[in-house]
Order: structure tokens, then C-alpha cells, then sequence
């Protein structure tokens, strides 16, 4: 007697081709049946070209024939109907897409990138952490993974990436692959093609989450993702400062084009007061004040959270353990920031359809 879970099992080592998941959880096989020996189920290929639909096929029966060797394996190959709109299909194995955005360098993006994944991940979600500051990849450092490599895994002939996982995050980035004082020199097109590898060729699990740490003001590598993703919403890092808040529009004001329309979910003002060890009751504000009030009120969001400006925060950082990792008393600025957060995406998932992909055309 074949049975249905064994049958199962056998399925889940066969992966998409796309994704570079197992088939099971790509959620490409549909009507599973078994009568007796034979065995029926039908294997979504939409969009594979007829090499991969042969791989897929000949991988399927294998793989059930390998556990039950007298099985009679029927595989019906659907592919959607062409007048039938195909449903956004990248990644679709990951809920959210937050973009972390910033108008200058030097503000600590990536900080609150890495702090706040790590933050939603203590919070019981699934996450995965996309360096995509081409020019900065600070990741390695902050989460201390310098000079590892991520492994390469061939996926019926297309070499796909395997993110590093360190603290329960699945991470990426373009650090991994260059040495740590090689400069990084591309323009254009190549800085899109490293955005969309890291995208369409990485097997990315199931997240709850997936923060990608952008490069600081507005270019190739922002537009180069809201036409790649389905971005589910961006969050805008500034200091206090007069002159930081003018550049942090800039970056919020791209998200915010018509063609574009990605939701600002909240700014996150960092380095907003510094007390010393001395004078713990004493609040001196270095770069000013009211510059995350601002921008929020421009892009119609709220402060997710304020961040002081402590020296532990960037020991942490250098040393490879960040704040919410360590556990010191730091770590509660970026639990309020992963808290409201969680709170303005199901918000903005109740009121909003989801995020297009954004097709630019030219004339």
C-alpha cells in the first residue's frame, strides 16, 4: 500500500527550479492522489522551458519510484493559461519585504537594519537580511562573518546562492563575495544584475521578514529593487539634524512617486540625545532636535523609535554582536522599533492591496 505522506516526503527532493526550494513547499503540486499502485498529481512548470520540464518530470519519478519501486506514476505538467493573469511569483515564499532606506551615509542604517531583524526575530518570526549597500556592505562585520562564503548550490544547471545563517538570520551580501578592502567599481546595469542575483538566485526559505539594507540616497540599487520585488513597505533612517532630514526626503520622496507608490512604514531617528554615565537624569541633544518628527509628518508615518547616541551600540557593532543580540541596555530601543513596526505592516496589509512590481517604461 503506497502511502500519501511517504509520497510526500519523496516529492520534497525535488526542487523548483525557479525558487530552488523542494516542490512541496514552492506549492507546484496540486491533486495528489493514490489508487492503489498508481499514483496522480498534477506539477505546476509555468514558465519552464521544455529542458526543466523534462528535468522535473524525470526528478519526480524518480523520486517516488526510489520509495516505492512498483508505483505507476501519472504526472500531469500545467502550466497557467496565457490569457489568465499569472500571479506575482517572486519570492513568494517570503510575507514582507521592508526596505531600509536612508538619504546619507553615516546615520547608522545599517545598524538598525541588523538590530531590528535580529529584534523581529526574537519577536517569534522567521528572517532573512539582504545587504544591498553595494558600496558598504557592513554586514559581515556587524554580525560577525567576515570572510565567510556562502555555499553554491546547481539547480538544473543555474548556480544558485545559500544564505548564511548566523543568530537565526538568513543573510547576503555582496561582502561575502569580495575581499574586505577591494573596491567595489560598477555602474548601471551591473549594480542591478548583483541586486537581482541576490534576489532571483539565492534560495530564500520561508520568512516573515525579509529587511534589506539599502545604500544611502536614491540610484540604480533602489530602482533596481522596486522593479525586481514586490516591496511591502520602507522605513527612512535620519539623525536629528537639519541637514540629514533634507537628504532623508530625498530617499523618502522616491518611494513615494506615483509609479513607485511603496508605503513609508515609520523613521527611525537615530543618534537622537546623548546622556553621559555621569549625569544619567541629563539629555544633550548633539544634532538638534525634531528631525525624525519631521519627516514623519511628510511622509504621513509615524517615529517607529528614537535611538540614543551610546557608545556600546558601536562597540557591539564592530565586534560582531549587535546590540539585541548582546542583550545589554541598548537592545530595548530596538525591540520598541521591531514592536511598532510588526504593528504599521499588518495596518498597512488591512488597508492596502499588495505592492506591484514597478514596470518603467521609456518613450
Amino acid at each position: 500500500m503506497i502511502d500519501n505522506n511517504k509520497v510526500v516526503e519523496a516529492l520534497r527532493s525535488v526542487l523548483d527550479p525557479k525558487s530552488g526550494q523542494d516542490i512541496i513547499m514552492a506549492k507546484l503540486i496540486s491533486d495528489l492522489k493514490i489508487e492503489g499502485q498508481k499514483v496522480y498529481f498534477a506539477l505546476d512548470v509555468t514558465g519552464a522551458d521544455s529542458n526543466v520540464k523534462m528535468q522535473l518530470h524525470q526528478a519526480c519519478m524518480d523520486a517516488i519510484l526510489k520509495a516505492y519501486a512498483d508505483a505507476d506514476v501519472h504526472i500531469h505538467m500545467k502550466s497557467a493559461e496565457k490569457s489568465t493573469p499569472v500571479k506575482d511569483s517572486v519570492l513568494p515564499q517570503i510575507k514582507n519585504i521592508i526596505a531600509i532606506g536612508s538619504g546619507k551615509g553615516g546615520v547608522g542604517k545599517s545598524t538598525v537594519s541588523v538590530n531590528t531583524a535580529l529584534a523581529l526575530k526574537e519577536k517569534g518570526f522567521k528572517v532573512g537580511l539582504l545587504d544591498a549597500d553595494i558600496w558598504g556592505p557592513s554586514l559581515p562585520t556587524m554580525l560577525d562573518l567576515k570572510g565567510q562564503r556562502p555555499k553554491i548550490k546547481d539547480v538544473y544547471g543555474k548556480h544558485k546562492l545559500i544564505p548564511i545563517e548566523k543568530y537565526g538570520l538568513h543573510v547576503i551580501s555582496i561582502g561575502f563575495i569580495i575581499e574586505a578592502e577591494q573596491a567595489v567599481v560598477l555602474r548601471g546595469p551591473r549594480l542591478g544584475g548583483v541586486i537581482k542575483q541576490f534576489i532571483n538566485d539565492t534560495i530564500w526559505p520561508d520568512l516573515d521578514y525579509l529587511i534589506i539594507d539599502l545604500p544611502p540616497g536614491t540610484g540604480d540599487i533602489q530602482l533596481t529593487l522596486v522593479q525586481t520585488v514586490p516591496v511591502t513597505g520602507a522605513i527612512i533612517v535620519t539623525t536629528p539634524q537639519e541637514v540629514a532630514v533634507a537628504d532623508a526626503v530625498k530617499a523618502m520622496n522616491m518611494f513615494m512617486i506615483e509609479n513607485i507608490a511603496v508605503p513609508i512604514l515609520g523613521v527611525v531617528e537615530n543618534m537622537s540625545w546623548f546622556t553621559p554615565a555621569e549625569l544619567p537624569d541629563n539629555k544633550y541633544y548633539i544634532f538638534g532636535k525634531g528631525g525624525g518628527k519631521t519627516l514623519a509628518k511628510k511622509s504621513k508615518s509615524m517615529i517607529l523609535g528614537k535611538i540614543p547616541l551610546v557608545t556600546a551600540i558601536r562597540e557591539n557593532s564592530d565586534v560582531g554582536t549587535p546590540s539585541v543580540q548582546k542583550g545589554d541596555e541598548t537592545k530595548e530601543y530596538y525591540m520598541t522599533i521591531a514592536e511598532n513596526l510588526i504593528k504599521q505592516v499588518e495596518l498597512r496589509n488591512e488597508l492596502y492591496d499588495p505592492t506591484k512590481i514597478v514596470e518603467i517604461t521609456t518613450r
